[in-house]
This record gives C-alpha cells, structure tokens and sequence, in this order.
C-alpha cells in the first residue's frame, strides 16, 4: 500500500455560499428533495450530508440513489463498508459514510478520487474528510422538524451548485 498524496488545496477563489432552507413535514416530502437532487447530480459533484445519528442522511441518500436508478436498487447503509457503489444509466453514485473513518488520508482506499472523476459521491459524515472535502459542493444539513418524520433541510451551495439550487428548493 503506498503512502497517502497530500490532499488537493482548498480554493481560495471560491466563491460565497447560496444559502436556502426546506421544510420536510414527512418522509415524502424527503422522497421528493431526494428525486430533485437526483435530478440534477452530474460526474465530479460531492454531496455533503451533515447532521445528527439518526437525522436523515442515509434515507436521504437513499431516496437521491432510488430516483437516479429508477427506484430498483436495494439501498443498504454502507456504515460499515464505509463506501457503497451504484451504476445508474447515466451516472456513477458512490455513498460514503465516513463516521468510522479512522483518519482523513484513510478515504484514498476507498477511491474517493476516482469516485469523483466517473461520478457523483453522496458523503455522510463529511467533516472527517478534513482537507480532502473539496471546496465547491452541496452541503445538506439535516435538523428535527416538528413531528416524527419531519425534518429541516439547509442547503449551502457553492462553485456550480449555486446555479443549481433553485432547483432543489420546489414544493418541500
């Protein structure tokens, strides 16, 4: 096994974030932002999923991969292989939940690089990635809403997710 590389250097030019936040009143409305952000994944784009154990990232994750590939994909929580790969018919998406990442230079054995090269990454627990979070993402974090299934989405977009975002902000 080779030595870790230094990860890539943060932007310095890299613009403010657009800020929105969504009102998730239930798992539908969840299912519904997941079909959105499906929607609009392209190859290089890190999705960042920020929040509590049990606030929603991996449904999350789950409704984005179901939507991408048509709804026919099993969709188990990689928190124990850490990673989890899925070829749809136009885009590679690699689930990633890094609550037992060891050290940030660790995601090299995981392909994160090439991940982002063929496709999108979905990334739970985000914040261990340390310097290899890349700059221009999507970052999602997830709060308790009032009620059982609800939730609040707050959304920070920066590089070419700022154009994007309106289209991630519908009908919640």
């Amino acid at each position: 096994m080779s030595a870790p590389s230094t990860p890539p250097p943060p932007s310095s030019l890299a613009p403010s974030p657009a800020r929105a936040e969504i009102a998730l009143p239930d798992r539908a409305a969840t299912r519904r932002l997941g079909a959105r952000l499906a929607g609009v994944l392209r190859p290089g784009d890190l999705v960042a999923l920020r929040g509590a154990l049990g606030a929603g990232k991996t449904a999350l994750a789950r409704d984005v991969i179901e939507a991408r590939a048509g709804g026919t994909r099993e969709v188990p929580s990689p928190t124990f292989t850490l990673v989890q790969g899925y070829e749809t018919d136009d885009l590679a998406i690699w689930h990633f939940d890094l609550y037992r990442l060891a050290r940030p230079e660790d995601i090299e054995e995981l392909g994160f690089d090439e991940a982002l090269d063929d496709g999108a990454a979905l990334v739970e627990w985000p914040e261990r990635l340390g310097d290899w979070l890349p700059a221009e993402r999507l970052d999602i974090a997830l709060d308790p809403g009032p009620g059982p299934e609800a939730r609040i989405a707050r959304l920070s977009a920066t590089g070419d997710w700022i154009a994007r975002l309106d289209a991630l902000t519908g009908d919640g």
